[in-house]
């Protein structure tokens, strides 16, 4: 594999965008390729707002979690998010293989040292996350861009995290669908 993501990742919030300027500048965008404006210069029609705010959403949703954990090995790379579902990338005989779901379908891929993991679900939404590491692979730099056939324009956010070294507490604790709590002294997946 071109580029080793493995290891345990705490977002810096220090770095990386803010999702509401993120939105205001899409805004901005629309108003400006579509003419339409007002004093404040230019906005986007009330129409191409509502079309793109479903996006922003799922996009603020998918990529709310503070800890990343990736597991890789030659065959896979396994990137869980906490409180939200992971991202699979396989490869077999270094090409990359699609995996199928009930929810759509998943590809990864390599640019450079770059890894592209791109989703596809039903109706024509597709999210692309992008994930590369600085040199000293302290950092991790990750791109989300979501797109659907029903927006004017797609919604990209990019966010940092920085590599942490995961002290293993006494316990290992997670919520559960019942909202009880399930605490366990072995380690507890994501």
């Amino acid at each position: 594999m071109p580029a080793d993501f493995s290891g345990s990742w705490a977002r810096d919030y220090s770095r990386g965008d803010n999702i509401n300027k993120v939105l205001q500048n899409t805004a901005y965008e629309l108003g400006r390729k579509s003419g339409h404006g007002g004093p404040a210069g230019p906005m986007a029609s009330e129409r191409d707002m509502s079309r793109l705010m479903p996006l922003a959403r799922l996009v603020e949703l998918i990529t709310r979690t503070d800890v990343l954990a990736i597991s890789q090995t030659e065959h896979e790379i396994l990137v869980e998010r906490r409180d939200d579902f992971a991202l699979l990338c396989a490869f077999f005989n270094g090409v990359a293989k699609p995996t199928e779901s009930a929810f759509g379908r998943e590809i990864c891929g390599w640019d450079g040292e770059r890894l592209i993991s791109v989703q596809e679900f039903p109706d024509g939404l597709r999210v692309i996350h992008q994930f590369n590491t600085s040199e000293d692979r302290r950092e991790l730099r990750v791109i989300t861009t979501a797109s659907s056939d029903t927006s004017p324009m797609p919604f990209t956010v990019t966010y940092y995290y920085r590599r942490f070294e995961k002290i293993r507490g006494q316990y290992e604790c997670i919520e559960t669908l019942s909202m009880k709590r399930v605490c366990s002294t072995g380690e507890l997946a994501l």
